[in-house]
């Protein structure tokens, strides 16, 4: 709603306040329609390999996967989906493969959080992709991260045959799937898998390595090799029900529990099962009751700039996230383009490192750009982490960086000495981690911030978030350069339109690849939220990360002085 302010005020000033509220106000509507692009989306994602396909798995008796995770979860929760838009714009040569073709996310069950992995059959018989493989060993680690029960709900076609090579031998692999089913069963994680379709091959593994393997009469089968192969490969003829149904499972071969008529009796039997699981210890991190945040979540969308470039103010996004009241900063006048401090969020209690957007100054005096990495910054950074690490305290990092800063004066200050210690801080660091990226996550902040590759429990973006070695009209200057020069040593001139044309195009290329849709595809985070599910989602991963009581001793190594 539009605000005037002009008979409050003295002549004059309500004009420029009257248009700061009208800007904020059109930035507001910009990121609002951004999200409504988004939820178009995933609206489509969510339906699967389509209307036809789910009408298909209903006229057998079977709930789609979305269904059978809704019915698993308590009435009233939340269930947190992760990698939902895995997947997006790939494979479009094989008809896509809509969230991977698998549903992964924390859901709680008869009172207890769980990991939930179900297989959609909708997309490609529930048929394993490169990404599929990628999603479901992204879910097996935060479970083992976090010591969460694994309930898988099992219905695939096994692997999608044309991209082989892309899904099988390798460390990172389908085969390290069911390495990750012993290793999670030795560390005393429940495992509890339900057989509600497919289960072909090497798949077949993965519920039988569980602790409890249930399976729907009439619908499940699992076997190593299904009947057309079972007559290439010996000429035996037996059709799949005898070859691997669930009579032949439960009462003649032993490889699964559990009978189930239908989808609704198996799930309530896992709900079951899950409510009678004993305890289990926890980590104790500190919790006392939540104050509401000091500013309305909703107006992150006045605060955050729709141009990447502007400069804000941090705090108060944060002041829309945090409990009131809560925050204590460190090292205020030092180190100002990094935020620093101990706060709470629900409850916990958490530090927070993030990026200050603003414009400051320097302790010698001098204007530094906001949402740079200085020397002073990575010092700062570095030992408030160590302290994190030394009180058992989580810490969340907040991404808007577009990097270290550079130049003769950056270089012989030692920034890539001050950048060492902060990565290595972050890379040593043993208390569970969580990322946000807001908005640029560039270069060599991504990792002193806490990127994908330093072990976060959890990473999520907004729809503000982008992702890249570097901003892209650097990037795209940089290449075309590259190009134009290796062009010119054979001969070829361009003229200045066709160099313009040239960097259009190199542009558009590289922007693509910075979205935060593209970093979801390929689950370099973990899920893009809106800026207001932030809170939430913080709070579900503290609350995830708590049931792992277990904390390594915190050692850094050689730090460069």
């Amino acid at each position: 709603m539009k605000r005037d302010y002009s008979s409050t005020l003295i002549p004059g000033i309500h004009y420029y306040l009257n248009k700061l509220v009208e800007f904020m106000s059109q930035n507001a509507e910009n990121h609002y329609k951004q999200i409504q692009k988004l939820e178009a989306v995933i609206s489509k994602i969510k339906k699967g390999g389509g209307d036809k396909r789910i009408e298909k798995e209903h006229s057998k008796g079977k709930f789609t996967a979305r269904e059978r995770v809704e019915k698993l979860c308590d009435k009233g929760t939340s269930f947190y989906e992760i990698g939902l838009w895995a997947g997006y714009e790939m494979y479009e040569d094989a008809g896509g493969c809509p969230a991977a073709g698998v549903i992964v996310g924390i859901g709680t069950i008869s009172g207890r959080q769980c990991m939930i992995v179900a297989n959609d059959a909708t997309v490609k018989a529930g048929a394993w992709f490169p990404i599929t493989c990628k999603k479901n060993l992204r879910a097996q680690e935060i479970a083992m991260e976090n010591h969460l029960p694994l309930v898988y709900l099992v219905d695939s076609a096994g692997v999608y045959l044309p991209m082989q090579d892309e899904i099988f031998p390798d460390k990172e692999h389908f085969g390290r799937i069911f390495r990750n089913n012993a290793k999670i069963s030795a560390l005393g994680i429940p495992q509890i898998a339900a057989i509600m379709g497919s289960c072909v091959a090497g798949g077949a593994y993965l519920p039988i390595m569980s602790d409890e393997a249930l399976i729907v009469d009439g619908t499940g089968s699992v076997f190593l090799a299904g009947s057309y192969l079972v007559k290439a490969a010996i000429g035996e003829d037996v059709d799949n029900e005898t070859l691997g149904g669930a009579t032949t499972h439960t009462e003649i071969s032993g490889v699964t529990d559990y009978k189930m008529p239908d989808d609704e009796t198996c799930l309530n039997t896992i709900r079951d099962l899950v409510g009678k699981l004993g305890p289990t210890e926890k980590a104790k991190f500190n919790r006392i009751e939540a104050k509401r945040p000091a500013r309305k979540s909703e107006e992150i969308y006045d605060i955050l700039p729709v141009d990447r470039n502007r400069p804000y103010d941090m705090m108060q996004v944060l002041e829309c996230i945090i409990d009131e009241g809560s925050f204590t900063e460190f090292k205020k006048g030092y180190g100002q383009t990094l935020i620093t401090g101990y706060a709470r969020i629900d409850g916990w209690s958490i530090g927070i490192v993030a990026n200050q957007r603003k414009v400051v100054r320097s302790k010698s005096g001098e204007m530094q750009i906001g949402g740079v990495i200085y020397s002073d910054t990575a010092d700062k950074g570095a030992r408030f982490i160590l302290n994190c690490n030394q009180k058992k305290i989580p810490i969340l990092f907040m991404h808007d960086v577009t990097g270290f800063m550079v130049g003769k004066r950056s270089e012989h200050g030692g920034i890539i000495k001050d950048g060492a210690k902060m990565v290595n801080a972050v890379s040593n660091s043993v208390v569970p981690k969580f990322s946000v990226v807001v908005g640029n996550s560039y270069g060599a902040g991504n990792y002193a911030m806490c990127g994908k590759a330093y072990d976060p429990r959890f990473i999520y973006a907004w729809p503000s978030a982008k992702i890249a070695v570097m901003g892209g009209a650097q990037a795209a200057k940089t290449l075309m350069q590259i190009e134009v020069s290796a062009m010119e040593r054979k001969g070829t001139k361009l003229s200045e339109e066709e160099k313009a044309a040239f960097l259009k195009k190199i542009t558009e290329k590289y922007e693509s690849q910075t979205t935060v849709e593209y970093a979801a595809a390929r689950l370099w985070v973990d899920e893009i939220i809106k800026p207001e599910e932030t809170r939430a989602r913080i709070s579900k991963a503290i609350e995830a990360a708590n049931h792992n009581p277990n904390i390594p001793e915190f050692k850094t190594g050689v730090i460069q002085t």
